[in-house]
């Protein structure tokens, strides 16, 4: 049987690092990305062919397009697609957040996820099968103060995600994912070092892992939580 193949992006540093080699070790091959050039080639060197690091910033329609013509290349359509790549708003209230910082957070996390979607979906619907995991968050089902713009791109996750998975009628399965509270440079952004109360980015993959390798078609369209997040 042909080894499966995970898309992860943002697979350079917090929760995408954390599962590579968990990934690996089940015997899965990785097509990975980010938008720091150096730690894409670290990573490369560390782990070599048949898994495939390449430079992509999500924000970017034409690196979207290059990374996913790749991995159909190489790969062929994937089994399971990860949209972890995501930032978050410097902690303020909406009316001080410059429209600059606004634009990019959207571009980054509902654009990209889009984007990512709507180049390898039409591959993965004729093969007829997969999975596609789009990271959500709590503050995609409630809000917080300090943190709008980063709640109104993980609502629109949730929407989207369920809505795309009635357009698959459950051939490929989408789903919105709360990856549950971790701390990772993300979260301390926000939380400071109380951040340090949550479990760490390595504890989580080993929940997380196994998770994701056992979704499937039951779970099209269904807003998840990865267990003890």
């Amino acid at each position: 049987m042909n080894p499966k193949t995970v898309v992860i992006t943002g697979c350079t540093r917090g929760l995408g690092r954390a599962m590579l080699p968990l990934f690996i070790k089940a015997g899965w091959h990785i097509a990975g990305c980010g938008r720091n050039a150096a730690q894409i080639t670290e990573l490369s060197r560390q782990f070599p062919a048949p898994h495939h690091f390449q430079t992509c910033d999500v924000s970017l329609e034409s690196d979207i397009a290059a990374f996913c013509a790749t991995i159909l290349e190489k790969f062929g359509p994937p089994d399971l697609v990860l949209n972890n790549a995501a930032i978050i708003n410097a902690n303020a209230p909406l009316w001080e957040t410059s429209a600059a910082d606004f634009s990019r957070i959207i571009d980054i996390n509902i654009k990209g996820p889009a984007a990512m979607m709507r180049h390898l979906l039409p591959a993965m619907l004729k093969r007829g099968s997969g999975v596609i995991v789009n990271f959500s968050s709590g503050w995609g089902r409630c809000t917080a103060s300090d943190v709008a713009p980063y709640c109104a791109t993980k609502y629109a996750i949730e929407g989207l995600s369920m809505a795309t998975a009635q357009d698959t009628g459950g051939k490929v399965a989408v789903i919105p994912m709360n990856p549950g509270i971790i701390d990772t440079d993300m979260l301390r952004s926000t939380f400071g070092d109380g951040a340090g109360g949550f479990p760490d980015a390595d504890d989580w993959a080993r929940r997380a892992v196994p998770y994701f390798i056992k979704l499937g078609p039951k779970d099209n369209g269904r807003p998840l939580t990865v267990p003890g997040g």
